[in-house]
């Protein structure tokens, strides 16, 4: 994605369990997982006794240097990537979240949104409770240590129960790891292993958003958590516990369309089998008669790619992104047209100039961003422009941890494709059809999958949605 004007997801979440270097093993895979936040990152970690934690703003990178890590020496850990959205870009909101409560000292990291924080909120709030930040995730903090249950896992249990929307997150304790999913499954959790070595007494077990943080780290994929369950690993073990009963699975399908790398397996699917697949299935349902398939980069790629072996047309890297863009710059005193756009991405003029181009991208959230790169082709001198979408239009905003406007904000919600195409000023455009994208993703087979931002059947009984705040205010 490019800019502002596409989806975010939350964040990314990883844990390790019996490692000697835990905190290492933790930062590398929020390295893996940059892609999913770039805002903050944390890290909390145990030394048997004690959690210690550092978090900042920026990137994962550049907060934990080999001084900071040192600092933060255990055999256990959690960590936390966070993108933040308006108006709540601050540390005290960065993640892992650290308290000390009657059930012990204990973390926890959360990726998702909770539909019903702010009533759990108030709630708290009329009786006591004093919240240190605007975060939904602190939520399940005091309703864990405000539980009657008299053990943290039980305490867990009975606060997961009281919580609705969508949750992935860790948890650490002085002596253990814990990690579970909300009831549907929206947002993805693996769990995998690190054999042991030498003189190490017993496997790693580590949890992450994506397994692509395990190929960093030289773990295994196991399994998914499933929805719904609960799982403790501990110095008796490994526990699962399903502390709700099983409902209708409703996992994200954005993650395969973008959120995920093409190098992770998520709801037991490959997510570049997925992406190769949107495009085919794209270039099927859309043909288009030109000359060269040029994705916009990196979000467009994989489709593209797709999208040009069935077609037959040849696939060219016609947009090269600029991938060193720092979070300021100076702007040039005379304004330059699309000059955000153009610090991104800039077009190959050799290989569009004169030519019928097929731009493959991922999603059109307000627009704005794709008449930028329509026009910028054009002026590399393309001689037709056919933009085709590997996803349905964009119609609702979602409740369950991706970042998207309003519906006010979302061009499909408000104009009909060919009014889009007109906006956008491509000679065609076409969307994948919501039958097509599901049978591209696998939907049945081994998950089924949330759509409602394409359709705004949303999957969840009890959301009133002119009620809530969409996950573009106030959250992770």
């Amino acid at each position: 994605m490019l800019t502002s004007d596409k989806f975010r997801d939350e964040c990314g979440v990883v844990a390790i369990y019996a490692h000697p270097e835990a905190e290492t093993l933790a930062y590398l895979g929020l390295h893996a997982l940059q892609h999913r936040g770039q805002e903050s990152a944390g890290i909390v970690t145990s030394d048997g006794m004690a959690l210690h934690m550092h978090k900042a703003m920026g990137l994962v990178a550049d907060i934990f240097q080999e001084s900071v890590l040192a600092k933060l020496r255990g055999t256990l850990a959690i960590g936390h990537t966070r993108y933040s959205t308006a108006g709540d870009s601050a540390l005290l909101n960065a993640q892992p979240i650290m308290v000390q409560s009657n059930k012990g000292m204990m973390a926890l990291a959360h990726n998702g949104n909770l539909v019903n924080a702010q009533d759990i909120r108030q709630r708290l709030d009329s009786q006591g409770s004093i919240f240190q930040t605007n975060s939904d995730t602190e939520v399940i903090v005091h309703l864990i240590a405000l539980s009657k249950e008299h053990t943290l896992p039980e305490a867990i249990a009975d606060a997961l129960r009281q919580v609705e929307g969508a949750f992935s997150l860790v948890m650490i304790s002085p002596d253990r790891i814990f990690a579970a999913r909300d009831p549907r499954g929206f947002r993805p959790l693996a769990m995998g292993r690190i054999p042991a070595h030498g003189c190490e007494k017993q496997d790693t077990i580590v949890f992450a958003s994506e397994t692509c943080a395990f190929d960093l780290i030289g773990a295994t994929f196991e399994r998914d958590v499933k929805p719904g369950e609960l799982v403790i690993v501990g110095p008796e073990g490994i526990t699962s516990l399903t502390y709700t009963p099983a409902v209708a699975q409703s996992s994200c399908i954005f993650e395969h369309v973008y959120f995920s790398r093409p190098d992770s397996r998520v709801f037991g699917r490959a997510v570049q089998e997925s992406r190769e697949e949107l495009g085919r299935q794209l270039a099927r349902e859309a043909p288009a008669e030109a000359d060269v398939v040029v994705p916009v980069p990196d979000s467009g790629v994989t489709a593209a790619v797709g999208y040009a072996a069935e077609s037959g047309i040849p696939f060219r890297f016609g947009l090269i992104r600029n991938h060193y863009v720092g979070r300021t710059f100076i702007e040039p005193r005379q304004s330059v047209r699309d000059f955000g756009v153009k610090l991104k991405i800039n077009p190959v003029r050799s290989l569009l100039e004169g030519k019928r181009v097929v731009l493959i991208d991922d999603s059109i959230v307000r627009g704005t961003t794709s008449r930028k790169i329509v026009r910028m082709v054009r002026s590399a001198g393309a001689k037709e422009v056919h933009m085709r979408i590997s996803c349905p239009p964009t119609i609702s905003p979602c409740f369950y941890g991706v970042d998207t406007p309003s519906k006010k904000e979302l061009i499909a919600a408000n104009k009909s494709v060919e009014e889009i195409r007109e906006f956008i000023g491509a000679d065609s455009l076409a969307y994948l059809s919501l039958p097509g994208l599901k049978k591209a993703c696998g939907d049945g087979e081994q998950t089924t999958y949330c759509s409602a931002c394409y359709t705004g059947a949303y999957p969840t009984n009890w959301v009133d949605v002119e009620e809530i705040q969409p996950a573009s205010v106030g959250k992770r």
